[in-house]
């Protein structure tokens, strides 16, 4: 197979082309999938006819698996999550229709995903894109004294897909729900880059600062992240895969009508090394 990635934008993303992922692949194959992940962040597979199995082996080209972390997962694929609005697919299921703020995966977690795919099986005729935006390139375009500024910074991350932390009353978290702090600036530890590792949706304050301080520091810093020269917008076709690195990319949804059906079949891939 020849690995031909192409640039979706100028921000983040690659549209690849010139693979089966319904069949096995060689080293050589995965290698290059793997240097575009890392170079793009963001992979669409256009045109693949894929069953959960195959979904699954693809993923673990690139790590272990994560088991899904609900109440109700199927034992014989544990690995498998139906994104869907849908209520009759007797799967384990998560999320339903509307808008989702942008965030990184597992952010409220010691140990967050590496990256995760998403196979499309139904898809809105308008709306429920995703948007990925680039924070290795939203780091790298701040001003020095930005970086100087937030460098060994950490935040606190929270839980909670209803409101934006940031605009709970008083900032009060609720100690049973799942929350993590990590550092506001993180390395990628296959590239080297450093990327802004926080988001509107899960980053309630930076720890080492007055809540006023916190408070400009994460407004500012989501809104640069969320600035359109960072983000490209996928709009869906069914057949499509996409992979992203939960790494140094954070993802929102746009809305869709609740009667709208759509459904995507998650895996993630779980990391083995700690945010740095």
């Amino acid at each position: 197979m020849t690995v031909i990635a192409k640039p979706l934008s100028e921000a983040i993303g690659a549209s690849v082309t010139g693979v089966d992922l319904s069949r096995e692949l060689s080293l050589e194959t995965i290698t290059e999938i793997k240097n575009a992940w890392y170079r793009y962040s963001v992979l669409v597979f256009p045109n693949q006819s894929i069953n959960d199995e195959q979904q699954e082996k693809f993923c673990r080209y690139f790590g272990e698996l994560e088991r899904v972390r609900t109440t109700t997962v199927a034992e014989e694929q544990p690995h498998v999550m139906l994104i869907t609005n849908a209520k009759d697919t007797g799967k384990p299921t998560a999320l339903e229709d509307g808008e989702m703020m942008f965030h990184y995966d597992q952010c409220y977690y010691e140990q967050p995903c590496m990256g995760a795919t998403l196979f499309s099986l139904e898809v809105p005729d308008l709306g429920g894109n995703t948007l990925f935006a680039n924070c290795t390139k939203a780091y790298e375009a701040l001003s020095p004294s930005w970086k100087e500024r937030i460098i060994g910074l950490k935040a606190l991350n929270y839980y909670d897909y209803g409101i934006s932390p940031t605009m709970r009353p008083e900032g009060k978290v609720d100690p049973s729900i799942p929350q993590w702090v990590h550092p506001v600036v993180r390395t990628h530890p296959e590239t080297g880059r450093k990327a802004l590792y926080v988001n509107r949706l899960m980053s309630m304050r930076v720890v080492e600062v007055s809540n006023e301080e916190s408070e400009e520091i994460l407004q500012f810093l989501f809104d640069h992240i969320e600035s359109r020269q960072f983000i490209y917008e996928h709009s869906w076709s069914v057949g499509e895969l996409v992979m992203w690195d939960n790494r140094c990319s954070v993802h929102a949804r746009t809305h869709f009508a609740p009667e709208k059906r759509r459904m995507m079949r998650r895996v993630t891939i779980r990391d083995p090394i700690s945010v740095k």
